[in-house]
C-alpha cells in the first residue's frame, strides 16, 4: 500500500491549502490522504477528495499524523501554517516538525515548497521512482 499525504493547515491557512490542493487536483486525487479533522473536512467539502480524518490539531492530530510519520506511514507532509499567530498546541507542531527531521519526510509549510514536493512526488510517480525519501534510505 503507498505511504500518505498529509495535509494540515492553522486556521489562517486553511484557503490558502484549500486553493493549492485544486490547483494540483489530479494529483491528490490520485493520492492517499490523511488530514486533520477541520482541513480534512474543508477539503472534502469543497473538493470532494477522498481523506482521511484524524483528530484536530489541538486535540492530538498532529502528534497522530507525527506518529505515523515515525512509522514510515507518511511519504510528505503539506502543512501551512501561520508563523505570525501563536497556537496553544506549538509543542505538538514542533514535535511533527522534529520527526520529519529525524526521519527524512519532506515538510512543506508554505506554498512554494509544497509545489516543489508536489513536482518530485508526481515525477517520482510517473516515472514509477521512488521518491528520494526512500530510495536513500534503500542505499544506506
Amino acid at each position: 500500500m503507498p505511504a500518505m499525504i498529509a495535509l494540515i493547515a492553522h486556521d489562517q491557512k486553511k484557503r490558502t491549502l484549500v486553493e493549492f490542493v485544486r490547483g494540483h487536483i489530479e494529483f491528490f486525487r490520485s493520492a492517499r490522504l490523511v488530514a486533520t479533522n477541520s482541513t480534512g473536512t474543508l477539503l472534502i467539502s469543497e473538493l470532494g477528495l477522498s481523506i482521511e480524518r484524524v483528530a484536530s490539531g489541538p486535540q492530538g492530530g498532529d502528534l497522530i499524523i507525527g506518529g505515523r510519520v515515525a512509522e514510515g506511514h507518511i511519504e510528505a507532509v503539506i502543512f501551512f501554517r501561520d508563523p505570525l499567530t501563536a497556537q496553544p498546541h506549538e509543542p505538538d507542531v514542533s514535535a511533527l516538525m522534529r520527526v520529519c527531521d529525524v526521519h527524512n519526510v519532506p515538510l512543506a509549510t508554505n506554498r512554494a515548497t509544497a509545489e516543489s514536493v508536489v513536482r518530485t512526488l508526481a515525477l517520482a510517480s510517473r516515472t514509477k521512482r521512488q521518491p528520494p525519501k526512500a530510495r536513500r534510505k534503500s542505499s544506506s
